[in-house]
């Protein structure tokens, strides 16, 4: 399915300082498996590549706005058994997390794993402070650092080391693991970029900045937000704004995630489209991979974001 030859992976490994032959005792586990509170499906599936054979809770799924989640029972006792927190930080689950952590009572946990301390994150706003009345602010900058595949190679090398302190005696592996990983992916973000070449420069209206790494990634512009204010619902004054400042734009497509409402992108995609002309494309994009996804399920996402993208320029 992903098309890479051992050949390549070998060449990518020698090229990262790994030498010699990767034995099947390198892939075994010898310490016992440790449980992973995952706060996000990216990160699960980061895990399950790094350690397979490690227990995973996952915390959210695409249908959700992982800004917003309450902190269940059922989500206190998941916390309460881990070993591990995975979360992606930045303020994206500082509404849910720190309750659950504390209602958990579990100490193993209190260094929670932040995805975000890894990456270089985009759109800081230092000196913001949050009200009702700012929408989502992120004063450390943008957390869906996801949607750019550069940054899983960041948070993969970093998991990696973070694993292998919990597991001692896993560590090596966990590292082979991990630089296998890289030699794949690298060869795959290639091949994307490639693909996503005649992307470069379309505009697009998308809902929230959920898919602004995304757009830096290949070099596309989101010019307007469906919500007034990050994370604040579309209001019929905002749309009537966008309509007239988009209605002489050429517009690739809508975007809006899948979690959410896709009525105020059909009202303007409905007000923008002119008799005889076609209609400019919704997209509604997972938010993020299945829930038991590994990496397989990561190269599928990522497949399948930029299929739909291509597909609208048709």
């Amino acid at each position: 399915l992903i098309g890479y030859t051992m050949h390549t992976v070998t060449k990518y490994l020698r090229a990262f300082g790994i030498v010699g032959v990767i034995s099947l005792s390198a892939f075994v586990s010898s310490a016992r498996a440790i449980t992973v509170f995952a706060c996000e499906p990216e990160w699960a599936a980061l895990t399950r590549i790094l350690l397979p054979e490690a227990r995973i809770h996952v915390a959210t799924h695409a249908g959700q706005d992982p800004h917003h989640i309450e902190a269940r029972p059922a989500l206190i006792a998941q916390m309460r058994s881990a070993d591990l927190a995975v979360c992606t930080g930045a303020g994206l689950e500082v509404g849910w997390l720190a309750t659950l952590i504390q209602r958990s009572g579990n100490a193993r946990v209190k260094e929670v794993f932040y995805a975000a301390d890894y990456v270089t994150l985009i759109g800081s706003q230092p000196n913001a402070i949050a009200t009702p009345w700012t929408g989502d602010i992120h004063a450390e900058g943008n957390p869906h650092l996801h949607m750019d595949p550069r940054n899983l190679l960041r948070v993969a090398s970093a998991l990696s080391k973070r694993l292998g302190e919990q597991l001692p005696s896993d560590k090596a592996a966990i590292a082979t693991r991990q630089a296998m990983f890289e030699a794949r992916w690298r060869i795959l973000i290639e091949r994307w970029k490639e693909r996503a070449l005649p992307l470069a420069k379309q505009q697009v209206v998308a809902q929230h900045t959920a898919l602004s790494y995304l757009w830096n990634w290949l070099d596309m512009q989101q010019i307007a937000d469906l919500e007034p204010k990050p994370g604040l619902a579309p209001t019929p004054v905002h749309l009537q704004g966008l309509l007239e400042t988009l209605r002489h734009k050429p517009l690739l497509a809508v975007l809006i995630s899948s979690y959410q409402d896709a009525r105020p992108a059909r009202w303007l995609i409905k007000q923008l489209t002119t008799t005889g002309s076609m209609p400019i494309p919704l997209l509604v994009l997972p938010a993020t991979v299945a829930v038991d996804a590994d990496e397989k399920g990561l190269v599928q996402w990522f497949d399948g974001i930029l299929n739909e993208l291509l597909e609208a320029l048709k």
